[in-house]
């Protein structure tokens, strides 16, 4: 197993730089998500650790060795696409074993190493089968046998998950998390999905244009966004936000009044509330507001309402009985206010 490092790594196409100032540290047997939209980065920065793509600048070091000029299969790496990039005309078996066999590893070493691999994506009963014969999430798991045979210092993933169905995203989330706690490997994981970023992560990066906008725990960037972007990326549903002037000891707007969870200067604030922390209040409530949409999500409702000029989106109990058209008073603990400069984006406190 092996740590990885990125040192001020840049990325420049032509006059284009794609990316900046990527400084991370990923330490032995962690469990590393690149999160974040299309277009951030984060598959790219993936390919420069794979040496599929030239780096710019900076240095990357794998197991403590600098590997910027080192072909990709002497990096000691595994990948899992996005596709499963299998040869159609050779069996489960051959596509998993091909690269050993390639590389001249003896029979009895492949059948050694094969074994407990099928055996714990439960592919033993399709060795024989083409990948034409298999399911998206059967293929998949094929591809990611392939990796696991190679003993890989660390694993790459590259969005493995986007082509399947939410099911089967599911079920192989659960198999990854399980193979990385038995393995132990070293694993960098690319999505834009944050629901397997949250689940799967032992620490999120979460990129933006290029670099780095926030790295932590899941629960650490989940109830301390260290920004505006990353309040928004991060929750299902998304995070409400308002922005209310500071005016004694309260944040107001004409119909919201909030206090202030800590001392802050007069003026504008971007206020974050999260939609499952609005509690319908027995009273008039801290703000009113009309419902103008009404979701039914299953255990949950997703009420929209209208408030001045300003929506807020509110998480109720599904046997909540409401109509659109009703006013509803809200209230909320200050500890569940998220407060950041309206300026800079940045969080307050």
């Amino acid at each position: 197993m092996a740590t990885v490092e990125c040192r001020d790594i840049r990325k420049v196409y032509g006059a284009l730089e794609v990316m900046r100032d990527f400084d991370l540290k990923i330490d032995d047997h962690e469990f590393v998500v690149f999160l974040g939209p299309s277009g951030c980065g984060k598959s790219t920065m993936l390919r420069m650790i794979a040496g599929l793509e030239d780096i710019s600048g900076g240095d990357l070091f794998i197991g403590g060795e600098r590997m910027n000029d080192r072909d990709p299969g002497d990096r000691g790496i595994a990948m899992v696409f996005q596709n499963y990039a299998l040869y159609p005309h050779m069996s489960v078996r051959e596509n998993i074993t091909f690269g050993l066999e390639r590389a001249g590893t003896p029979k009895a070493a492949i059948e050694e190493r094969l074994v407990p691999v099928v055996e714990a994506l439960g592919l033993g009963i399709y060795l024989t089968r083409k990948p034409t014969e298999l399911s998206g999430g059967q293929q998949q798991r094929v591809a990611i046998a392939r990796a696991m045979i190679k003993t890989p210092e660390v694993f790459l993933f590259d969005e493995p998950l986007s082509n399947l169905d939410a099911k089967l995203r599911g079920s192989l989330r659960v198999e990854i998390a399980r193979l990385h706690r038995d393995l132990k490997t070293t694993s960098i994981y690319v999505t834009h999905d944050q629901l397997e970023a949250m689940t799967l992560a032992d620490r999120i990066v979460l990129m933006k244009d290029g670099r780095i906008e926030q790295m932590g725990t899941p629960e650490e960037i989940y109830q301390k966004p260290a920004t505006v972007f990353a309040a928004g990326f991060i929750g299902t549903p998304n995070m409400n936000f308002l922005t209310l002037d500071k005016a004694g000891e309260d944040l107001v707007d004409t119909h919201i009044t909030l206090p202030t969870p800590f001392p802050v200067k007069p003026g504008l604030v971007t206020v974050g509330i999260r939609p499952g922390a609005l509690r319908l209040s027995t009273d008039q409530g801290a703000i009113r507001g009309r419902i103008e949409r009404n979701e039914f999500h299953g255990e949950t409702r997703l009420l929209t309402l209208s408030i001045g000029s300003n929506e807020l989106s509110v998480s109720v109990p599904a046997s909540l009985r409401v109509t659109e058209g009703e006013v509803l008073g809200l209230d909320v603990a200050s500890d569940d206010l998220h407060l950041f400069d309206p300026k800079t984006g940045y969080r307050l406190g």
